[in-house]
């Protein structure tokens, strides 16, 4: 092997070999930490997509009656006289060093800005009922995006455990080994000879 053997490089090694070996430990608890946590959030996604659906079959059912009391035009129009600005923000969470994205919407103006004479309560319940479901569409794109990131930094995570597992660490072993070997083939080489000498001045 390419190494130097001495001593030194001995000691370097099997610092060397130490400190892989908590590193991957500390990468492999990693792994599983994203592992558990990808779960529970794919659990959750399951559950809110469900809910979301519900609530937006709910929403559409309203526009369908609300659209039924009114004509078209007027209907549409009503949507004209809406006052109300949505501005979508995003900030950053850290979950296992992982920046994690969190979605955030302001709401400015009346929801209801149309007159209440031509038009069904069934329009202000959708219209409620859309807002609510904005919310939660949200928080899907949040649990969405958060399982992709955490996925890749899982595959990195994965990667790094692999290369020290059956690359880095087996071949730091391996040069222990040869270090180990060659400076006890000299250690019995010095013995031999300085038994030698021992012989010779006796004699």
């Amino acid at each position: 092997m390419d190494v130097n053997a001495t001593r030194m490089e001995f000691l370097k090694l099997r610092k060397r070999v130490n400190l892989a070996e908590r590193g991957h430990k500390l990468l492999k608890h990693k792994q599983d930490e994203l592992l558990r946590v990808i779960q529970e959030i794919v659990k959750e996604l399951s559950d809110m997509r469900k809910e979301v659906e519900e609530e937006l079959l709910k929403t559409l059912k309203n526009f369908l009656l609300a659209r039924a009391y009114q004509d078209k035009k007027s209907f549409e129009a009503s949507f004209l006289l809406l006052d109300t600005d949505i501005e979508l923000s995003m900030g950053l969470k850290k979950v296992m060093n992982v920046s994690l994205p969190e979605y955030k919407k302001t709401l400015e103006g009346e929801l209801i800005s149309y007159g209440f004479a031509s038009t069904s309560p069934a329009l202000d319940v959708a219209l409620k009922d859309l807002m609510s479901v904005f919310d939660h569409l949200l928080v899907l794109a949040e649990m969405e995006k958060s399982i992709a990131l955490l996925a890749e930094e899982m595959d990195k995570t994965r990667r790094r455990v692999n290369a020290l597992e059956y690359i880095l660490i087996p071949e730091l072993k391996d040069a222990v080994r040869y270090i180990n070997m060659k400076l006890g083939e000299r250690e019995r080489e010095t013995i031999s000879r300085l038994m030698r000498i021992k012989d010779i001045i006796r004699s």
